[in-house]
């Protein structure tokens, strides 16, 4: 599972956040090139790969440009005309310059570096199933009114969301869509605040609304059932509780059906489509696009990648939607000058890179808009594992620890939630943070239903509460060694961004 958010995510600070936006969705196109005709001759002797082509989103150009990607080589699986977003396969490899020196063509290149396979998260490590018997033993230190598995829910409590369900548990006219590998519909803590019509399978690109096609193929695939979970369990008397009860959530599968569940740019681009268009209020993403941990400006398949996932979630931002997105849990300081990058291509043959995060992104936590999110411990501390910088993280909230143990039944500090097979399980990474400030913005939204991305980014922020930077050295997993360096004050620092999101002050 290489891509889940227990992965490596970054945010842009401001003065990137501009760049950024000055090069995406303005890309020069070859105004001057000309168009390829059918007698150009085209090959067919390489490997097929998928790529994205992005063009204006007048219906002539993208008309023109479709005759031009047949006689490329390449053959159209579904154009986002709304956005200018073409995806293709072709077994040319010549087909990505070849497309790119067509007359309305802005960006274009490959989405994957293998051949298409017949047919990534940030949770940092497997997950542990709750036993029965250990299942039995919590729920005997239920308190009255709460769940039966809640009194290990430490997360719940951290954020005052278990105080908020009291007051207002959200509203079934919010939804969140978890873009994952799939969510289990049928599990029992999930069915009831289910939205099979807001549901998809976008692997490959294209919407699968088939009813079902959204549930994990198999029971490895928990990431999406464990993060919908964490956001909206119903307090129904069954196992766990979501931050926001009351709310909806839907799935839309992007993960690849297979044991390495990559999330490709083409399913990204389909998922925040097809959200924006059904009317989703908030998405979240606790995953990077594959098979690039960042991508590069340089690069022109990099490139393509970054203007196409930004078109599309830019798109559902217009529409009302917000996105919120995973931090990583590398450690690593995102607005560092350097950072290394041993994993890309994922999907192939990896070749160690250094990186300038400000010029080579981690999609789509990096792109205009997206809230970025860090994780914390039971003690407010940031996880040892989690991504962190000055400018680049929005938010934080509970992701888990296994280094800070809570008081409670089970003295588990990662984060307890919903498993495929009506099952119950601990996952920690910023996977698991992120939910947590999802289902914050779906009390949000709940609560002033007006409000915009940008005004629910504004007001995750200003009710967020910040612990400020650590008073001595950070050293998150005891060994003695200093391993990351919180700038900035108690207003706006690296490790929290504007503070520790706060449930119970979403709702007052």
């Amino acid at each position: 599972m290489a891509h889940l958010r227990s992965r490596r995510r970054l945010a842009l600070a401001v003065p990137v956040v501009l760049s950024l936006t000055a090069s995406l969705g303005f890309l020069p196109g070859a105004a001057s090139a000309a168009p390829l005709t059918a007698s150009t001759a085209t090959r067919a002797d390489g490997p097929a790969l998928a790529y994205v082509v992005n063009t204006r989103t007048d219906h002539h150009t993208i008309a023109s440009v479709k005759k031009a990607i047949a006689a490329a080589g390449g053959s159209v699986v579904i154009a986002y005309e709304q956005i200018g977003v073409i995806v293709v396969h072709s077994a040319d490899p010549d087909f990505g310059s070849r497309i790119r020196a067509v007359r309305g063509v802005q960006s274009a290149g490959a989405t994957r570096t293998a051949p298409l396979a017949a047919a990534g998260t940030t949770d940092e490590g497997a997950a542990k199933v709750l036993s029965a018997a250990e299942a039995a033993k919590v729920s005997r230190s239920a308190a009255p009114g709460q769940e039966p598995l809640e009194a290990d829910q430490w997360d719940l409590r951290a954020i005052g969301a278990d105080r908020a369900a009291k007051k207002d548990p959200g509203s079934k006219k919010v939804t969140v869509a978890v873009i994952d590998v799939g969510v289990d519909d049928t599990h029992p803590d999930i069915a009831p605040n289910f939205s099979a019509s807001q549901s998809a399978n976008c692997v490959g690109g294209k919407p699968d609304t088939t009813y079902g096609a959204w549930r994990p193929v198999d029971a490895d695939h928990y990431h999406g059932t464990h993060v919908a979970g964490e956001i909206a369990a119903a307090r129904n008397g069954v196992g766990v509780a979501g931050v926001a009860p009351g709310v909806k959530v839907s799935g839309i599968t992007v993960a690849e059906p297979d044991s390495t569940q990559l999330f490709y740019p083409e399913s990204v681009v389909c998922a925040f489509v097809f959200a924006a268009d059904h009317g989703v209020e908030i998405t979240n993403n606790s995953y990077y696009v594959d098979p690039w941990l960042y991508n590069c400006m340089d690069d022109p398949d990099q490139r393509a990648i970054v203007d196409a996932v930004d078109r599309a979630q830019l798109y559902a931002q217009r529409k009302g939607t917000l996105n919120v997105a995973a931090a990583g849990n590398s450690n690593d300081d995102l607005d560092a000058d350097a950072l290394s990058d041993a994993s890309s291509p994922d999907d192939s043959t990896p070749v160690p890179r250094t990186v300038d995060p400000h010029k080579c992104f981690d999609v789509p936590t990096q792109l205009p808009g997206v809230v970025t999110v860090s994780s914390t411990g039971v003690t407010g501390a940031k996880s040892y594992f989690s991504s962190y910088g000055k400018g680049v993280i929005d938010v934080a909230a509970p992701g888990g620890d296994r280094f800070q143990i809570p008081d409670t039944p089970s003295k588990n500090g990662r984060i307890l939630s919903t498993l495929p097979n009506n099952q119950y399980g601990w996952l920690q990474g910023t996977s698991m943070a992120t939910p947590h400030v999802a289902g914050v913005a779906a009390l949000l939204k709940s609560k002033y239903p007006w409000a915009g991305p940008a005004t629910l980014q504004r007001l995750l922020k200003a009710e967020a509460d910040n612990p400020g930077c650590p008073a001595g050295p950070y050293d998150g997993n005891g060994d003695g060694v200093v391993d990351a360096t919180c700038v900035g004050n108690k207003h706006l620092n690296g490790f929290y961004g504007a503070g520790i999101v706060n449930a119970l002050r979403a709702v007052r």
